[in-house]
C-alpha cells in the first residue's frame, strides 16, 4: 500500500490518541492469566494486540469483544494456560511474543512461537537467557531468532538478575515468569525502563516490591502469585500521540489538542526533548485512568532548535527516535542523538532506516556508529523511503513531507496497522496532505 505526502497547511482541531500498545498487550496476557473476568476499555485495535489476542486464546483463555475498543477476557485462573494445539503466531508483536514467552515459562507446557519475516529476524535470546536460568527449556534458530519452541515443567526457581541492557521487555518476561514461580525474583534495573507491568500487576491483585539501591531500581516478586481478574482502561500512546505532536510543531500555523495522553515518566522523553527545542508542548488537565496518569496535550507549530539528547533519556523515549530526526530536521542547528544501539533490533535497523529516510528527502544527516546526527534545513522531498516493514519509518517519513518541497512516498503503509490503525484519518483530519495510492 503504497502512501505519500506533501506540504500542508496549518493542521488544526482535537483528536484523541489511540490506545497504548503497551497498555493493551499486557490487559490481553494478564487477563488471560487470571482467576476470573477482566474487562478492558479502550484497547488499541491494531495488529499487534489482536494477534497477542489471539495467542491468548489458543493458550486457553475466552476472549469477547463487546464493543469498540471493549473486551472480556475469562482468563484459565488456576488450570492455568494450556498447551497449545497448534503454532503462536505473534504476528509482528515484538512485546506481544517476548510477554507472551515469560508467562507460558511459569506454566507446565509446550509451545513454538512463529511471527512474520520482521518479527523472526529479531533477536529472541535477551528473553531465553533469564527464563533458560530459571529452568526452561528453549530451542531457537540462529542468533536466538523465531521460531522458538519453549519448554517448562512449571516449577521454576526465583532468579536474581540484572538485564545486560536497558529494556521493559526482559524485565516483564521474568516478572510474568515469576508470578508462578515460588521464591522470591529479584530484577535491578541501573536505568530504569516502562514500569507498565509493574503498574498493573498491582492492578491484578499482585504484591510488587520497588526499592532504589546505588541509583538503581531494585524489584522484587514473591510467587507464586493469584492474579486477579479486573478492569482495565488503556490510556492513549504517547507513541502514537508523537506523530501527531510533531506534525503540529513543524507545520506552521498549526493548534492542535491531543487527549487522553499518558503521561507516565518512563514513556515521555520525548516530550522533553521537543521542549527543550523550543516546541510549544504543554501538558493540561491532568488525571489518573487504570492506575496511569494521563493528559490532554495543547500543541502549536514552534521554531525548534537542535540539542543534544541525553543518552539517559533512550530508555524513555526508545520509539521515538525517528520522528524526533524528523523534527530535528526543520530545527535550527544540530541535534545529535547518540548511545541508541536498541534502535538496530527493532523491527528495522531503525538507525540506518531513519538515516535513510532523511537522506533520501535532502536532510543533511549522517549516522554514527550507535547513533544519528541531523543539521536542520530545507527539506527537499521527492524521495522514496524503503520503510522495512517498520510501522514508526513508515509515519515518520509521511510526517516529513507535510514540511517537504516534494512529495515523500513510502513503499508500504499496510504496516500502521500494527500500531495506529487510524493514522490516515486522523492526519487527514487534521488537515495534513496524506494519500493512499489504493492501486499500487
Amino acid at each position: 500500500m503504497r502512501s505519500s505526502s506533501t506540504r500542508s497547511h496549518a493542521l488544526s482541531g482535537t483528536v484523541s490518541a489511540p490506545g497504548d500498545k503497551s497498555i493493551s498487550h499486557r490487559a490481553m496476557i494478564f487477563g488471560a492469566m487470571a482467576t476470573g473476568t477482566t474487562h478492558v476499555t479502550g484497547l488499541l485495535e491494531g495488529a499487534d494486540i489482536l494477534s497477542t489476542a489471539s495467542v491468548m486464546q489458543a493458550l486457553g483463555a475466552k476472549i469477547m469483544k463487546t464493543g469498540v475498543g471493549a473486551y472480556q477476557v475469562e482468563g484459565c485462573g488456576e488450570g492455568g494456560l494450556q498447551t497449545p494445539d497448534v503454532n503462536l503466531d505473534c504476528g509482528n508483536a515484538g512485546t506481544g511474543v517476548r510477554l507472551i514467552m515469560g508467562a507460558c515459562a511459569g506454566y507446565k507446557l509446550r509451545a513454538t512461537y512463529t511471527g512474520d519475516a520482521s518479527l523472526s529476524s529479531r533477536p529472541m535470546n535477551r528473553i531465553l537467557d533469564p527464563l533458560r536460568e530459571m529452568g526452561a527449556i528453549a530451542t531457537a534458530q540462529e542468533g536466538g531468532r523465531l521460531p522458538v519452541t519453549l519448554e517448562s515443567d512449571g516449577d521454576l526457581k526465583p532468579l536474581t538478575y540484572t538485564p545486560p541492557v536497558a529494556s521493559a521487555q526482559i524485565k516483564s518476561a521474568v516478572l510474568l515468569a515469576a508470578v508462578n514461580t515460588k521464591g522470591v525474583t529479584t530484577i535491578t534495573e541501573p536505568i530504569p525502563t516502562r514500569d507498565h507491568t509493574e503498574n498493573m500487576l498491582r492492578a491484578f491483585g499482585a504484591t510488587i516490591e520497588v526499592t532504589q539501591k546505588n541509583g538503581a531500581d531494585v524489584i522484587r516478586l514473591d510467587g507464586p502469585v493469584r492474579l486477579k481478574g479486573t478492569k482495565v482502561n488503556v490510556p492513549g500512546d504517547p507513541s502514537s500521540a508523537a506523530f501527531i505532536i510533531v506534525a503540529a510543531l513543524i507545520t506552521p500555523g498549526s493548534d492542535v489538542l491531543v487527549e487522553n495522553v499518558m503521561m507516565n515518566p518512563t514513556r515521555t522523553g520525548l516530550f522533553d526533548c521537543l521542549t527543550e527545542m523550543g516546541g510549544h508542548v504543554r501538558p493540561t488537565y491532568f488525571r489518573k485512568s487504570g492506575g496511569e496518569v494521563i493528559a490532554d496535550i495543547h500543541v502549536k507549530s514552534s521554531k525548534l532548535h537542535g540539542i543534544t539528547v541525553p543518552p539517559a533519556r533512550a530508555a524513555s523515549m526508545i520509539d521515538e527516535y525517528p520522528i524526533l530526526a524528523v523534527a530535528a530536521s526543520v530545527a535550527k542547528g544540530t541535534t545529535i542523538m547518540d548511545d541508541i544501539a536498541e534502535l538496530r533490533v527493532k523491527e528495522s535497523d531503525r538507525i540506518k532506516a531513519t538515516v535513510a529516510l532523511l537522506a533520501n528527502n535532502g536532510v543533511d544527516v549522517t549516522e554514527l556508529e550507535n547513533g544519528i546526527k541531523v543539521v536542520g534545513g530545507e527539506v527537499s522531498g521527492g524521495g522514496l523511503v524503503t520503510t522495512h516493514h517498520d510501522h514508526r519509518i513508515a509515519m515518520s517519513a509521511l510526517i516529513l513531507g507535510l514540511v517537504a518541497d516534494a512529495p515523500v512516498t513510502i513503499d508500504d503503509g499496510a504496516m500502521i496497522a500494527t500500531s495506529f490503525p487510524t493514522f490516515f484519518d486522523v492526519m487527514t483530519g487534521l488537515g495534513a496532505n496524506i494519500s493512499i495510492d489504493k492501486t499500487a
